[in-house]
């Protein structure tokens, strides 16, 4: 995983005006839990940019008044109206902690079905996991050199020791699909084939009756 750290500042009040007041300020309202106890704080909403709007995980360091934790980034919750962060829920973790969490997918080489005109179509840019901390990877790799026109590669060919994949092994990861003037040109030809079979077929018929 990525890793990114935060500053933050215990919450001496809780409740909705102090909340209010704090987002007013500039902060975001937080919770840390998974550890020995829950821990209410709050830190710049500035600090959260590199979490948000991103398919990457991130490890992320909590730094509270000098006590530091490591931590994932388990919830969030934005004001419906400006889609400004408002709330931030926090798991503690440890190496060998077992979490959820869900890990980009990149794919690698330039498909055989892109030379012939063939589009990518990335399906699946999320892979959903559960393992160690230690084990989790900052991302995985899916190697799509080999797919031909109409070609398509599915979870099962991801291999990651240590770590259980929670996403259906059918599920397409990414698929080259058949350009559109190829399947017009497909269906021009089987036109001809039918009209050409059908003025042999004629001929033949006449040419039976003399």
């Amino acid at each position: 995983m990525k890793k990114t750290e935060i500053v933050g500042f215990k919450r001496a009040n809780l409740g909705r005006p102090e909340a209010q007041r704090l987002r007013a300020e500039g902060s975001v309202p937080c919770v840390l839990y998974g550890g020995k106890e829950q821990i209410a704080f709050h830190a710049p909403a500035y600090l959260f940019r590199p979490l948000i709007n991103t398919p990457d995980a991130f490890e992320v360091t909590l730094n509270i008044e000098g006590d530091i934790h490591k931590a994932i980034l388990q919830a969030r919750q934005f004001h419906p109206v400006n889609d400004i962060l408002i709330h931030a829920d926090f798991l503690e973790i440890t190496p060998e902690k077992v979490i959820k969490i869900s890990i980009p997918v990149r794919l690698k080489g330039t498909a055989k079905g892109q030379m012939l005109g063939g589009r990518v179509q990335h399906k699946l840019r999320k892979l959903s996991v559960k393992g160690p901390v230690k084990d989790i990877p900052e991302f995985v790799e899916v190697d799509i050199t080999s797919l031909g026109l109409g070609d398509s590669v599915k979870v099962s060919v991801i291999e990651l020791p240590g770590i259980e994949i929670l996403d259906a092994l059918s599920n397409p990861v990414a698929s080259v699909n058949v350009p559109r003037a190829a399947k017009l040109g497909g269906g021009e030809d089987e036109d001809e084939d039918e009209d050409g079979e059908g003025t042999t077929s004629e001929d033949g018929g006449d040419d039976a009756a003399e």
